[in-house]
């Protein structure tokens, strides 16, 4: 049951609202707690993918630097880049108590976190459909698949996390008790973008160098 101070109006809410109440910071906590496992299997996949990388077995497969195309790539890089520049405009509204604004900046977070992904799917449909590059093929195939689309589920889940709080909340304003929820979901867009970044680097720059 919420409590008086869990209700309290945009204008009466701290400057951090995120942090104002025990369930707020235990929240954080149990969050850093949630990416440090995350961490660990993203980096699992990192090397697990690095030992694979160029491993055809019998089959005939198409080397990294003929499959992946940089363009594409870059314009998916940048889109989720941006995406997490929004996500900051979001939260810095929201520590100003300016809710409608804040659903605006999320709002075009998921817009181009959904473009992403768009993007995301025509790839791989090109790797299929074009080179046979698929997540059976060959180790290669299974490594790539399992750390670039891991990393794709965990952006629809970005996604479908900021559209549920959205829905919930766009009636509610902004609380003591949602804040924190919209706080942490853009600290996860983050740790999406970095875990990109260096997908970006590991995968598609070093795959093109060989």
């Amino acid at each position: 049951m919420s409590t008086h101070e869990d209700v309290l109006s945009s204008e009466n809410l701290p400057h951090e609202p995120e942090r104002a109440t025990l369930e707020g910071k235990n929240k954080f906590m149990g969050f850093w707690f949630f990416l440090g496992g995350e961490t660990v299997l993203f980096a699992s996949l990192f090397g697990t993918y690095l030992a694979l990388k160029n491993s055809f077995g019998e089959a005939e497969g198409t080397p990294s630097q003929d499959l992946f195309g940089l363009p594409l790539v870059f314009i998916m890089t940048m889109i989720l880049l941006t995406s997490s520049l929004t996500s900051v405009y979001a939260i810095y509204h929201m520590k100003n108590h300016a809710f409608k604004k804040m659903m605006v900046w999320f709002g075009i977070t998921v817009l181009l976190g959904a473009a992403f992904l768009g993007l995301e799917v025509y790839e791989f449909n090109h790797y299929v459909h074009d080179y046979g590059h698929t997540f059976t093929a060959h180790a290669f195939g299974s490594a790539f698949y399992a750390l670039v689309g891991f990393h794709g589920a965990h952006v629809a889940f970005g996604l479908g996390w900021f559209i549920v709080l959205m829905i919930r909340n766009a009636r509610r304003g902004l609380n003591l008790y949602n804040a924190p929820k919209f706080y942490l979901a853009s600290l996860y867009w983050h740790f999406i973008d970095v875990v990109w970044v260096f997908i970006f680097t590991v995968v598609y720059l070093m795959g093109k160098v060989g």
